[in-house]
């Protein structure tokens, strides 16, 4: 294994599409964004949290709205419902394991109260958002090892600005096409009415069948021990923009997470959890609003193409950066997946 192998999908000339980056190039660079990890690695154990802040107030006060579009079902997430049923969502997103998904839902619910004592009593109940992929091959998932201290520290010390990808928080576990997956993110610029605006993906990548991975050069990666198995797992891709979109115009462009995924060689297989969930904070839903009519701001929908492209190129790239910033990684039972690192510098080499 060599650590030092790991790094961007760009410091191994993998460039996919050609919009610009943002200047972090990564979700935070949606300003007020912040990302926070708890990693859970000893042995057998290979699994953690990832939680994602749209922005630093408070977010059931101060909703953003958000669509989720699912594109294989086979998941646990909890939540979707109501994010598609009334278009924002009202909790910090949380990314774990499939058998935490509890664990997570019960302290977010316990930090939304905490933070509004008037949930379930003089208001309304909160709908705390959970996302998962199955760590199993790598994690004694079993074991059930995440706790709600471990949901409370990655929103605690989640914060804005450059993060680390791969095998840390949610990812610490995962696999993808065969090699170790994980978390990864970039972003893009989209310029309108003369003014620079972002849309940045967080993915947590583990889907794929072993050899069918495509690079952005168009080469066909087999990862070495490389075993024929169905495609099964599950990615979970969320995309941020500050552009001002309403929960039809994110609907849309979660969808187009989609089409990075198919770019990678990918297809959706029948025991995959394949789910997009696209927000904006580029306005707010005031939960205390007392006004019969509310403003609501709205791309052009003549513009949203650059959207389409931008989601699904930073799928790609996020993907790409969640694999290839992973090392080499023994874990439960000896279970082993290696490092797209490594073979990329072999291959150089």
């Amino acid at each position: 294994m060599s650590v030092s192998s790991c790094k961007s999908a760009r410091a191994f000339n993998l460039i996919n599409g050609s919009m610009t980056t943002g200047p972090i190039n990564a979700i935070t660079d949606i300003a007020g964004l912040a990302v926070g990890h708890v990693t859970l690695r000893d042995g057998g154990l290979q699994t953690g949290v990832t939680a994602v802040l749209p922005h630093q107030g408070n977010l059931f006060r101060q909703k953003v709205p958000a669509a989720a579009h699912v594109i294989n079902g086979f998941g646990k997430s909890a939540g979707l419902v109501q994010v598609n049923e009334l278009g924002c969502l009202e909790t910090p997103i949380v990314l774990t394991n499939t058998l935490g998904v509890g664990t997570a839902f019960n302290a977010l619910v316990r930090h939304a109260v905490a933070g509004n004592p008037d949930i379930g009593r003089e208001t309304g109940t909160v709908n705390p958002l959970v996302f998962e992929c199955n760590d199993g091959f790598l994690n004694d998932i079993q074991a059930m090892s995440v706790s709600e201290c471990d949901i409370d520290a990655a929103i605690a010390t989640a914060s804005t600005g450059a993060f680390e990808q791969g095998a840390v928080g949610a990812g610490t576990g995962m696999s993808c096409f065969g090699f170790k997956g994980g978390i990864g993110s970039a972003s893009r610029v989209i310029e309108l009415d003369g003014k620079n605006y972002h849309l940045g993906t967080l993915v947590l990548s583990n889907f794929g069948r072993a050899g069918d991975l495509v690079l952005p050069d168009g080469r066909r990666v087999i990862p070495p021990k490389a075993k024929p198995v169905a495609e099964k797992g599950s990615v979970i891709i969320i995309i941020a923009t500050d552009i001002p979109l309403d929960h039809r115009q994110l609907d849309r462009v979660a969808k187009r997470g989609g089409a990075g995924l198919a770019r990678m060689g990918a297809y959706w297989g029948n025991g995959s959890g394949d789910i997009a969930l696209a927000f904006s904070t580029g306005w707010t839903i005031h939960h205390d609003d007392n006004r019969d009519v509310v403003p609501v701001m709205m791309l052009n929908e003549n513009r949203i193409d650059r959207l389409f492209r931008a989601a699904a190129e930073t799928t790609v790239e996020a993907v790409l950066n969640s694999m290839t910033f992973a090392p080499e990684t023994t874990g439960f039972r000896q279970s082993w997946r290696p490092s797209l690192a490594d073979w990329l510098a072999d291959y150089e080499g």
